[in-house]
C-alpha cells in the first residue's frame, strides 16, 4: 500500500524573487504566490512558484532578496485557457522560514523525492550530440483519489531504462525541480514566452507493489 503523505517531497532553499500575490482562499485560509531563485551548480537559477498558507509567513510583506528555506510538495492543477486545460505547477509549502544565506552544495538546496505512476509511455530520443534523453509524466496519488501530474526528464542510463517503462509502471525518482523557458505559438502572428517546470531526475528505481508499506 502506498503512503499518500511520504510519495511526494520538496526540500529548498532559495532567494525570494517577487512580491506575495493572492491566489485564493480556502475555509478562510488564504493562500499566495510567491518565486524563489534556487541556483544550480553551473550559477544559472531556477524560478521556482511557490504556493503558500497566509498562516506560515506575513504575506503582505516584501521580503525580496531573503533567503528562504521551505519543505513541501510538487502538485499541479488544470488551469482552463479557452477551450483547452494547461497544467500548471508549484511548490505547496507546508514548513516555511527565513534564514541567512549559505555556501552549501547547490545539490542539497533542492531535493525532491517522488513515487508514482507512469502515466503515459515515456519518449525517448536522442539530440544532435548523441546524448539520451527520456521524458515521463508521472502521476503521484494524494489523499482522497486526487493525484499531481508531474512531468519528468532524465538522461543517459536512466533514459534508456525508462524507455521500456510501460503505462502503470510504479518508479521511485529522486532529483530536483528545474525551470525552462520557451515559446509558445498562439496564432499565425503571435506567440508568448512561457516557463515550463520539471523534475531532473537524478535516481530512478522500479518499484514493486509487494515490496511493502514505507
Amino acid at each position: 500500500m502506498l503512503n499518500k503523505t511520504a510519495n511526494n517531497k520538496v526540500r529548498m532553499m532559495g532567494e525570494i524573487a517577487s512580491r506575495f500575490t493572492f491566489s485564493h482562499e480556502v475555509f478562510g485560509e488564504g493562500f499566495y504566490m510567491v518565486d524563489v531563485a534556487v541556483n544550480r551548480l553551473s550559477g544559472q537559477a531556477d524560478i521556482i512558484p511557490l504556493m503558500v498558507s497566509e498562516n506560515l509567513i506575513d504575506v503582505h510583506k516584501d521580503y525580496t532578496g531573503h533567503t528562504v528555506e521551505y519543505t513541501g510538495q510538487f502538485r499541479s492543477y488544470n488551469q482552463h485557457e479557452g477551450n483547452r486545460n494547461r497544467l500548471k505547477l508549484s511548490v505547496f509549502v507546508r514548513e516555511m522560514h527565513l534564514a541567512f544565506p549559505t555556501q552549501t552544495d547547490c545539490t542539497k538546496n533542492n531535493q525532491i523525492f517522488l513515487d508514482g505512476y507512469i502515466c503515459k509511455p515515456p519518449v525517448y530520443r536522442k539530440t544532435p550530440l548523441e546524448k539520451e534523453i527520456a521524458d515521463i509524466l508521472l502521476a503521484v496519488n494524494r489523499p482522497y483519489g486526487k493525484s499531481d501530474y508531474i512531468p519528468c526528464i532524465c538522461w543517459g542510463r536512466n533514459a534508456r531504462r525508462a524507455s521500456g517503462f510501460e503505462v502503470g509502471t510504479r518508479i521511485e525518482t529522486w532529483g530536483r525541480i528545474q525551470s525552462r523557458g520557451y515559446t509558445k505559438k498562439i496564432s499565425e502572428t503571435e506567440t508568448e514566452l512561457r516557463t515550463a517546470y520539471e523534475v531532473s531526475i537524478l535516481k530512478l528505481k522500479r518499484r514493486e507493489e509487494n515490496e511493502g508499506i514505507y
